[in-house]
């Protein structure tokens, strides 16, 4: 049987995959990197960058081009047949990846090459990183260690899917029919057209809502209805868990508890106290006191704002609507009253402004100016569902084509909530290959809905910028080598820098003028609602800051004080958190925690500080285009050519000192977010 999976196609032959391929070919892929590095352990008798580290790259290059497709239809086009085939194969990459880790041949030759004096600076780096991650991969423990190891890292690796599939079921498996067009008071006729819509797909009668986020976020902004946006409020606040309406039928608790466990103690394995200080061992904070200093300081200097803000919101609710306690959910729907009230904006007002098809003309307008490139959309090529589009970026100067992406814009069932990017295929060049790097953006907009084009609101504005600077950093990359080029070797802590740095352009009147034109009539954003919507933009932003912070506090003193006799003490340790932090508390029953996949599922296990401290990094980043000018070239080049062509090749802060001239500093941030100094 042909297996498109093993086929070396420039692209996945998508339409071709089905889940039988799935297990036989990361099979077959997997024997042929185990036999390649049999081969190179066992015959070179001299390794070099030549003999040994490129033939390695290129082995891990065609196994990530067979897993890559596979992950993402898990992720975009979840299925019973996919999801058991994805997950039987888990075990079998996670046995690969520490085998490969603990090959001492493998190491002896990593540093055999690392003593040879011609390599470059890129070379150079890459070995470093890859001798570092023997180590922690536990490459010097002795047999028993090394097997109790393995059997960590794939228990892992299970549970951690185990943990994002919960939280999938337990999204799509709760939906509310409303039958009574009066419950609706006050949502928008986009929220009432989606979940008309949603509703006649499964042939009911009446608007059907689910915890998607284009169905739940309106629900909470503006239904009038209380009973009706605790109903939401309940269900999203208690997926894969103990409590709420599907009580114990997706529960990550005790998953949770076994992940916590497990990483603490492969931890301690590589002789760390605990999982921060593994974590941080390939971040650019080097301490776990750096890194709580750094979070506790934005703390005390945002949150007495923050509790200004709330109490301005509870005079507000008292005073004009008669709410004597405000419930969290109330926050939401009484929040954008206020901002109505004092700014006379709201996101739905905006949302004619900001047509998909028109923001994306624009944002690829700004990035053109900034980096020196062209999108062109490629209407010719394999697609897995007919949302998907197809996209080359091709260089200004000289016409090369330098990268390719995918966009699948829309929510719909069985696509995982939120917005990433993920790589597809990296660059690589050696004297054998020549491959440029391709993306895969993923969002979960509302989409066109009776004849209207997806109208975003300007936070999906902010998200689609956001995962677009992922795409940049991955697709602009100058680095040949995998293991170091994109957003691959770059520390955690850095590596949203350019994801939240593009989020800038989504504020800046020159910018905006580009895109933000109704949808009907082409009239541009007008300037009395542009300068409310700036007034409006830090609007509670010492609020949502202390939000944050309380997420990444929690995330980071959960992994570093885990103590294997008291267990996570999950709940004791989100309430010492929000005791020191939170301004708006949950109730007894809301189980934040059971669906908190950044660090339970995702990559950012005591590493959620990360988004603050790359806030930190992208507004002290953006002050030189303030000084300079937003669409400033030779600033816009310079961040091309130091930080997104770089990719991991270098220190992070290296980088970020050879764009900026000095390191990064708090005040920008604080001056972006109208916090007080």
């Amino acid at each position: 049987m042909s297996n498109p999976l093993l086929e070396n196609q420039t692209l996945p032959a998508f339409s071709r995959i089905q889940p039988e391929h799935i297990e036989p070919a990361i099979d077959a892929q997997l024997a042929r990197c185990r036999a390649e590095i049999a081969r190179l352990t066992q015959s070179v008798e001299v390794p070099t960058w030549e003999s040994v580290i490129e033939p390695l790259e290129e082995c891990d290059d065609d196994l990530g081009r067979v897993w890559s497709p596979v992950g993402h239809l898990n992720g975009v086009l979840n299925s019973e047949a996919l999801r058991a085939a994805y997950n039987a194969c888990l075990p079998k990459l996670s046995d690969y990846g520490t085998e490969v880790g603990q090959n001492e041949a493998l190491f002896r030759a990593y540093r055999a090459v690392a003593a040879q004096e011609h390599l470059d600076d890129v070379q150079r780096k890459l070995i470093e990183n890859a001798l570092r991650d023997f180590h922690l991969s536990g490459v010097d423990l002795p047999a028993e260690k090394k097997e109790r190891y393995r059997a960590i890292s794939q228990e892992l690796s299970r549970l951690t899917s185990t943990y994002s599939e919960n939280v999938l079921d337990a999204t799509n498996a709760w939906n509310l029919l409303i039958e009574d067009e009066a419950r609706l008071a006050g949502l928008p006729e986009s929220a009432r057209a989606l979940a008309r819509q949603s509703a006649r797909e499964q042939d009911k009668d009446g608007w059907l809502f689910s915890l998607h986020m284009p169905s739940y976020l309106p629900v909470m902004t503006y239904a009038e209805d209380r009973e009706l946006r605790f109903a939401l409020y309940e269900a999203y606040g208690t997926r894969a868990s103990d409590q709420g309406p599907h009580a114990g039928r997706w529960d990550n608790s005790d998953i949770m508890e076994q992940i916590l466990a497990l990483r603490h103690e492969l931890a301690q394995l590589l002789g760390f106290a605990n999982y921060a200080e593994r974590s941080l061992a390939t971040k650019m904070a080097r301490t776990p006191t750096q890194v709580l200093d750094f979070l506790n300081d934005l703390a005390e200097r945002s949150l007495p704002q923050a509790q200004r803000e709330l109490a301005e919101l509870e005079a507000f609710a008292r005073e004009h609507h008669g709410i004597e306690r405000l419930e969290p959910w109330d926050i939401a729907f009484y929040s954008e009253k206020l901002r109505v009230h004092r700014y006379q904006i709201s996101q739905e007002e905006l949302r004619p402004y900001f047509p998909l098809p028109r923001v994306l003309a624009g944002l690829f307008e700004v990035v053109g100016r900034l980096f020196g490139i062209r999108i062109q959309e490629v209407s010719d090529f394999e697609t897995y569902h007919p949302d998907a589009r197809f996209f080359a970026i091709r260089d200004n100067a000289t016409g090369a084509l330098i990268g390719q992406f995918y966009l699948d814009p829309y929510a719909r069932a069985n696509k995982r909530g939120g917005a990433w990017m993920d790589v597809c295929a990296n660059r690589l060049r050696t004297s054998r290959r020549d491959q440029l790097p391709v993306a895969y953006l993923v969002c979960n907009f509302t989409p066109p809905v009776d004849g209207k084009p997806s109208l975003l609101t300007h936070d999906e504005v902010e998200t689609l910028f956001h995962e677009f600077g992922h795409g940049l950093h991955h697709l602009l990359t100058q680095v040949d080598y995998p293991a170091v080029g994109g957003i691959n070797g770059v520390p955690w802590d850095a590596v949203e820098l350019p994801s939240q740095f593009m989020e800038n352009w989504c504020w800046e009147r020159e910018s905006l003028d580009l895109f933000a034109r109704h949808w009907e009539s082409g009239e541009p954003l007008p300037e009395p609602l542009y300068e409310r919507m700036i007034a409006a933009k830090n609007f509670q932003s010492a609020m949502q800051m202390v939000r944050q912070l309380e997420f990444s506090l929690f995330d980071f003193r959960l992994h570093h004080e885990y103590d294997p006799a008291r267990g996570g003490r999950i709940h004791e340790i989100l309430e010492s958190v929000r005791d020191r932090v939170a301004v708006v508390r949950p109730p007894a029953f809301h189980r934040f925690a059971h669906g908190f996949s950044h660090i339970f599922a995702g990559g950012y296990a005591a590493g959620y500080y990360s988004y603050k401290w790359a806030e930190v990094l992208s507004a002290d980043a953006f002050s030189l285009f303030e000084e300079r000018g937003v669409f400033d070239a030779e600033t816009g080049r310079a961040f091309r050519r130091q930080i997104l062509e770089k990719g991991g090749s270098e220190e992070a802060m290296v980088l970020y000192v050879n764009f900026r001239g000095r390191e990064p500093s708090t005040d920008a941030l604080l001056r972006h977010s109208g916090i007080a100094a």
